[in-house]
Formats: C-alpha cells, sequence, structure tokens
C-alpha cells in the first residue's frame, strides 16, 4: 500500500537540551552538519512520502524557513561560484505545496500532537517519524511502508530490561517475515514488574485512520499526557498491528549522550573526516587511561 504522507511531531520544548534550546528547536541541532529534522524528513522523501507535515509549536519558525528558500544565501553561494555547496543548501526543498505547518497549542503528549494534524490526513493510513530517534543505516521507514498491509505497524528494538520504563513496549505473538512480528499488546512506559517483554517501540510508525478517532477522545495515561501508543493498543483484536524490528542503528537524540554519540559515528563515516577524528579519539584515550 501506498503511504503518501507523513507526520513530524515537532512541537517539545527541549527542555534536556537547555540553554541550547532557548532560541533554536531541538529539532534544529545538528549532527554532523545537518539539523535532526533534516534527517528524518530525508528518510520520509526517500521512502517516497510526498507531503510532509510538521506539528510545531511556538518558537518553531526556524523548521519552517529551513526547508524554504533563501534567496539572500542562493544568491551569495550563485555570485561566488559555490555550485555544489547551493547544490547542498536546495536539497531539502520540495516542490510548493509538499510542506504544512500546524500548530499544537499545548503540550499534552505525542497522540495529542498527531491528533493535530487529523484534518490534513483523510481516510488514508499515514507515517509518523519523530527526529528525536535518528536511525543509522538502511531506510527503516521504507522498509516499514514495503511490509505494510493493513492496521498499524510499529518499529520495534530490543532494550535493556532496566530501560522498558522509557518506552513503550509490546507483547510479541508471532514472528512473521522480513523481521515483522504480530503485536498482541502495548502498554506505555510499564515498570520493570509488568513490562511483557523487552521489545520497544522506536520512532517510526504507520496508523490506520481510526487512531484519530481513539485520540478524539482525548484520553490521558502515562505521564497524564495523550499517548499515540494507548490509542494503538485499543485497536488491537478489532484491526492489525504489527512490529518492525530493525537491525541498524539507533541513537536516542533526545538525550545528551545519544545526541553526542550520533555526531562522533557519522563523522567517522564521513570520508573527509573520518580517519582524523579516528585518530584524535584513539590519542585522546590513550591519553585519558594513562
Amino acid at each position: 500500500m501506498k503511504i503518501k504522507k507523513a507526520i513530524f511531531p515537532v512541537g517539545g520544548m527541549g527542555t534536556r537540551f537547555l540553554p541550547a534550546t532557548k532560541s533554536m528547536p531541538k529539532e534544529m541541532l545538528p549532527v554532523v552538519d545537518k539539523p535532526l529534522i533534516q534527517y528524518a524528513v530525508e528518510e520520509a522523501a526517500n521512502a517516497g512520502i510526498e507531503q510532509f507535515i510538521f506539528v510545531t509549536s511556538r518558537g518553531k519558525s526556524a523548521i519552517e524557513n529551513h526547508f524554504d528558500h533563501s534567496f539572500e544565501l542562493e544568491n551569495n553561494l550563485l555570485s561566488k561560484g559555490k555550485r555544489d555547496t547551493l547544490k547542498t543548501a536546495q536539497e531539502m526543498l520540495k516542490i510548493p505545496g509538499s510542506f504544512a505547518y500546524v500548530r499544537q497549542q499545548e503540550p499534552a503528549g505525542l497522540g495529542h500532537a498527531v491528533w493535530c494534524a487529523r484534518h490534513l490526513i483523510g481516510n488514508e493510513p499515514v507515517a509518523i517519524l519523530l527526529a528525536d530517534d535518528l536511525i543509522n543505516g538502511s531506510n527503516t521507514t521504507k522498509e516499514m511502508i514495503n511490509n505494510y498491509t493493513s492496521g498499524n505497524m510499529l518499529a520495534i528494538m530490543d532494550v535493556n530490561k532496566k530501560d522498558v520504563s522509557s518506552y513503550g513496549i509490546i507483547t510479541p505473538g508471532n514472528c512473521l517475515q522480513n523481521g515483522v512480528t504480530e503485536v498482541n499488546g502495548l502498554v506505555e512506559k510499564p515498570s520493570i514488574e509488568k513490562a511483557p517483554s523487552n521489545m520497544a517501540v522506536v520512532g517510526r510508525y504507520i496508523i490506520e485512520p481510526e487512531i484519530f478517532d481513539v485520540l478524539e477522545k482525548q484520553n490521558k495515561g502515562a505521564g497524564n499526557e495523550i499517548q499515540l501508543t494507548d490509542a494503538i493498543a485499543s485497536r488491537i483484536g478489532k484491526s492489525n498491528c504489527f512490529g518492525y524490528k530493525f537491525s541498524e542503528e539507533r541513537f536516542d537524540c533526545g538525550s545528551k549522550i545519544g545526541f553526542i554519540q550520533a555526531n562522533i559515528k557519522l563523522s567517522i563515516e564521513r570520508k573527509e573526516m573520518g580517519s582524523k577524528l579516528k585518530s584524535w579519539l584513539h590519542n585522546e584515550l590513550l591519553e585519558y587511561n594513562k
């Protein structure tokens, strides 16, 4: 089934990264030389997404500006003959009308953010990408779309048992093909004792339109917020629910350590800086361990 639209919830305040995020959206924090949100948009575009819907909040205009022309910058680069740099600056642009922005007026949870985009979705399944989860490797969204048939699909990964209270955790069913697993249950941020497994939901989803009807009820769950996982859980048994277990490395860029790790790993993979960075890291570790 062709998925044409994707929602990017980018309304969070980014308090973990203060003071950097006092005047800059956390989604605009750079990993090497691209902001986090651009990695997510590029993943979606390469998966065949045609319409990009951002759920924003106050102070997020930098995201809108990033995915728009900057005529002063482009003219400056052109006049200086920096055509490669100009091409890089224009690569994130899509055809007019591809980007839409919806304001989330209160921080009421991921489910609430997704619900804010309901009028732009219609009666069709939609992908959801959380920019905080940077998945390095092949295109997880594309793989999920290729394996999607109906109902709801979640990206899943194994986590340490001690970390289950930070995630939505599934009750796994039968393992199918291509890394797809049936989901028989789903609970948001369970205690270690009550977690049904250590298989956690990560920030990639495909949801059926019926989820918006559930979110319309504005029921609150963990953290006194409207949780997307609760809405998906309520549909289990009424429609299909699958988990797609990806094999690529995922960085939690909503945490400082995950953000730093992503910068190091992606920098090492860059030809123009990888060898120098590895040499520097090697020397630093030797010095640290003296």
